[in-house]
């Protein structure tokens, strides 16, 4: 038995070794090259100090974040649209989401960078502790109004997450406790700020922080504050981009990150041999004298005995030839493992209509996340109509871009060529170069059109 608030449940540490992984290479350079070792191993008798020369000198191929980066952008390719069944009072809680001045789309696109890199990311919807005007009054709506409470979103990082428990009811499971580690800042003199990390606990209807205090043998969690919440469930709304199980994923382009770690690896060896075989060595034979001397340099001459060879020995270079094959080789297998997102497959539940066609049954799994992200932010919209009052919180819809030949540099040109011969029109090329974000999608096209017939002959397409 643990009364230890900070004991981890063995599920989250088997998802911590993936993202001991994914982390540092989200970070970039600066955060792999903290993980030392972990990443990049020492050589079997190499020096502490060598290998933090080889560490510093490392440079890592951003891969997997800017894969990342791009599936995050074909899926926000345009605004996320409001549905008309969502309440006034909640559309314009959507231009401040999370109270820290972003929008719903904004925050939307971080909370989906994290899913995607590490399987999975939670929200969790609160609303602020109001105060009685009075000491043990009731609070009023007027006391709502006057601290601006309303409710708004909490993005909770998968590596915060310590464990949970849980209950079934009717099948399903319920969430009935979650603790997550936070950090909070306190002042700390007249200018001087804090960060204290704490672990806060949250059940049904309650909440709980924790934080670490020296005792007589050890340092242990105790209670630190607590309270009560107006709703009698957990408002938590979990986005999964490749789930496992309740609560737990692995990151879908999990194969990207280690293709991705092992071109972190040989791209450190191939520089270090490029080092060593730009630094030719002095090979000298047939002297055995101790004492003689050897002078190099432009200006200086070195008398050999009789018999005794000199001469600069240079590598090769087939190692340095095979070292940059095999990354050009990763290099392709890591294209292949970070475009597996786009490709289509057969989707084995289907509505009737779906049924009546068959394209409609191809969906890529990153479409399939997208529509995810949408049942995600409905939830999400629906704990903040819980929290004041409403029935129904509406429904959103993401508007991405998930076909295989979006790239600009490949397709524009095929579209401008059919264009120019006549077999596309010219509304239709407008509405690609618009969907591939060249033209801003505030433009209308009878409003260019009319521009276009003031302009004169002479100035191609469009």
């Amino acid at each position: 038995m643990s009364n230890d608030p900070s004991k981890t449940l063995p599920a989250v540490d088997a998802m911590r070794e993936d993202w001991a992984i994914v982390d540092p290479l989200m970070g970039g350079t600066r955060a792999i090259r903290a993980a030392g070792a972990a990443l990049l191993p020492k050589w079997p008798k190499e020096e502490k100090c060598e290998y933090e020369v080889r560490l510093k000198q490392s440079t890592l191929l951003p891969a997997y974040s800017e894969t990342i980066k791009n599936n995050v952008g074909r899926v926000f390719a345009e605004p996320i649209a409001l549905g008309d069944d969502i309440p006034e009072p909640i559309k314009q809680l959507a231009e401040n989401f999370d109270r820290q001045g972003n929008n719903l789309h904004v925050w939307a696109q971080s909370f989906f960078t994290q899913a995607l890199s590490h399987g999975l990311c939670h929200a969790l919807v609160e609303y602020p502790q109001i105060l009685p005007a009075k000491p043990g009054a009731i609070v009023t709506n007027a006391d709502a109004i006057a601290a601006k409470a309303r409710p708004y979103v909490i993005m909770i990082r998968p590596q915060q997450i310590i464990g949970w428990r849980t209950s079934s009811k009717g099948g399903e499971h319920i969430l009935t406790q979650l603790r997550y580690l936070e950090s909070v800042e306190e002042d700390d003199g007249e200018f001087g700020v804090q960060t204290i990390d704490q672990i806060r606990v949250l059940t049904p209807g309650a909440w709980a922080t924790y934080r670490k205090v020296k005792g007589d043998k050890d340092v242990e969690w105790l209670p630190h504050d607590q309270g009560i919440s107006s709703l009698s469930t957990i408002a938590l709304a979990t986005l999964y981009t490749n789930r496992t199980g309740f609560m737990t994923a692995t990151p879908p382009l999990l194969e990207l990150a280690h293709l991705n770690i092992k071109h972190w690896q040989s791209q450190s060896d191939q520089d270090n041999i490029l080092h060593v075989a730009r630094v030719p060595m002095l090979a000298i034979s047939g002297i055995d004298d101790s004492t003689w001397e050897l002078k190099v340099g432009t200006a200086s001459a070195t008398k050999l005995p009789t018999g005794s060879t000199m001469q600069w020995v240079e590598h090769t270079g087939r190692a340095i030839e095979a070292g940059r094959t095999s990354l050009h080789d990763l290099l392709d297998e890591m294209r292949i493992a970070g475009a597996k997102l786009l490709q289509k497959d057969k989707q084995i539940t289907k509505t009737a209509t779906q049924a009546e066609d068959e394209s409609a049954q191809e969906m890529s799994p990153l479409q399939a996340m997208a529509a995810q992200l949408e049942d995600t932010l409905d939830q999400i919209l629906q704990f903040f109509a819980l929290f004041i009052g409403g029935a129904e919180g509406g429904h959103v819809q993401v508007n991405g871009n998930f076909d295989v030949d979006f790239a600009p540099t490949v397709t524009l040109p095929l579209l401008l060529n059919m264009a120019s011969q006549g077999r596309l029109s010219d509304e239709t090329l407008f509405a690609e170069y618009q969907r591939r974000s060249i033209i801003s999608t505030d433009l209308k096209w009878a409003d260019e059109r009319a521009k276009i017939s003031t302009q004169g002959p002479g100035l191609g397409v469009l």
